[in-house]
Parts: structure tokens; C-alpha cells; sequence
């Protein structure tokens, strides 16, 4: 078997306390993952356990208690921040709000320009990569000479992908990437998703609360809760035929078109839960 591309061994993540001599937070319990080239995980859980940590502490956003972190091989879990920067063309993420995580003051052409800049890239080779970009993102040419606010949430999260693939990454880390989208914008952009990993190969590390959601993008998935990964699987087995009784719970919180299946989703959940 190949070296894993991302490896997360008895990753511990502990958060301040609140209040003057408060006890540190534990926030992940011995999280351990891997992740191979070209895979998707998908990492589900509800508000608050755990999930969104562990994608933080793989981007250097939060410090790890005690574990380890391998990317491409190499151990980043203490990287100070000029070894940050060397990998940061390999590693690269997709937040949440496609609007506050884009400069509302730049074009967008200058918003995917600036980190080919950075990396030394040529400005009319950055510029015909950025048409490239948005041509495979799907976003209209003119997109170039235009602000984020000009364009819809959906528009907004494409962009925020092509600045993610302008370096040409390993891997994405994707944190709620599609959650404040309608359901029809979040359709297409998960299609997105899919189409650009078999185009480039990228990896993604997908970060959600959503079965279906991760069911759809996801090869392999990891339920989190409380801190600590109780399922992992392959996808079509873990989001349809579950072991552990969270994620059965999970399933069953999960929205159906038809009311009277809904209503017996409903019933199953509230026997285990009581």
C-alpha cells in the first residue's frame, strides 16, 4: 500500500477554559485518520464535535496537545510559519462563507492572481491561468474585472475553489463548503467537486454535517463525535447501513421528501435516543 498523503495519528486538541484559572477545553480526544492522493474522506458531525478542529489543526489554524500530523510524508504538526508557507501551494482550503473569505475590495482576477504572484509566478502567466480557472469553474470570462459582491453565494464558492486549485494543490481541506447554499446551488457545486477531482487529481478532506452531503462527494467517511472518530468506512456503507448508534442517529435526523417515511425517521430516532 502507498504512503497515505495525509496521516493524523492520536491527534489532541485542547481549547482555553473560560474564566480566570479555567481548566483547557478538550476538544479532540486521540483523533486518528488517513487520507490517500486523489481520495475524498468526508467528516461528519454535529455542531461542536469535533469535526471542523481537526481540519484547522491539519491547516495550522489551531496547535495539537499532543499527536501527529504527516502531510505528503512530512510531519507538520508543530510547522513554524515559514515551513507553513512551503507547503502552502499543496495545501490549500475552502471555508464555509464564500463572501467572507474573499477580499471585497479586489477583482476577481486579482483575488486569483495573487497567490500565483506570490509563489513567483509571471503576471501574463497568472492572468491566462486565472481565464483558465474560471473557465473550469465554470464562471464567465468578463468575472476577471469584477468584485465578489457582484455575483451570487453559489458564483462567490466557485471562485473560492478556483483560488484553491490556482496552486495546483495535493489536497483541499473543505470546511462546510456547501452549507449556506441553497439546496439546487449546493447540487451543482457538489457536482463541481467531483468533476475537478477527476480532472486534477486532488485530494479533498470534506468537512460537513450532512450524510447526504458527504455521501455524495465522499470515498471514504469518518463520524465524529464528542472528540473522538466512533465509524469509518466506506461511504456507501457508513451514510447507508451504519454500525455505530450516533451515526444511525445522524442518518435518521437526515431529511426525506416523503412525510410518512419522515415521520417514521422520526419515531425510529426518538426510541434511540430515549
Amino acid at each position: 500500500m502507498s504512503t497515505p498523503l495525509l496521516e493524523v495519528d492520536d491527534l489532541r486538541v485542547s481549547y482555553p477554559g473560560r474564566g480566570f484559572r479555567a481548566r483547557p477545553v478538550d476538544v479532540l480526544h486521540g483523533v486518528s485518520l488517513t487520507l490517500g492522493t486523489g481520495e475524498t474522506l468526508g467528516i461528519v458531525g454535529e455542531s461542536g464535535s469535533g469535526k471542523t478542529t481537526i481540519g484547522r489543526a491539519v491547516l495550522g489554524l489551531v496547535p495539537a496537545r499532543s499527536g501527529t500530523i504527516r502531510f505528503a510524508g512530512r510531519e507538520i504538526t508543530r510547522a513554524a510559519t515559514k515551513e507553513r508557507r512551503a507547503i502552502a501551494r499543496d495545501l490549500q482550503v475552502v471555508f464555509q462563507d464564500p463572501y467572507s473569505s474573499l477580499n471585497p475590495s479586489l477583482t476577481i482576477g486579482d483575488i486569483l492572481s495573487e497567490p500565483l504572484v506570490v509563489q513567483g509566478v509571471r503576471a501574463s502567466d497568472a492572468r491566462a491561468r486565472v481565464r483558465m480557472l474560471l473557465d473550469r469553474v465554470g464562471m464567465p470570462a468578463d468575472a476577471v474585472h469584477r468584485l465578489p459582491r457582484e455575483f451570487s453565494g453559489g458564483q462567490r464558492q466557485r471562485v473560492a475553489i478556483a483560488r484553491a486549485l490556482a496552486p495546483e494543490p495535493k489536497l483541499i481541506v473543505c470546511d462546510e463548503p456547501v452549507s449556506a447554499l441553497d439546496l439546487s446551488t449546493q447540487a451543482r457545486v457538489l457536482d463541481l467537486f467531483v468533476d475537478l477531482q477527476q480532472q486534477t487529481g486532488v485530494a479533498y478532506l470534506f468537512i460537513s454535517h450532512d450524510l447526504a452531503v458527504v455521501r455524495y462527494v465522499s470515498h471514504r467517511v469518518a463520524v465524529v463525535y464528542r472528540g473522538d472518530v466512533v465509524e469509518t468506512g466506506p461511504a456507501q456503507i457508513v451514510t447507508f447501513d451504519p454500525e455505530h448508534p450516533y451515526t444511525r442517529k445522524l442518518l435518521l435526523a437526515a431529511p426525506v421528501a416523503d412525510p410518512a417515511e419522515q415521520a417514521e425517521r422520526r419515531a425510529a430516532r426518538q426510541r434511540l435516543t430515549s
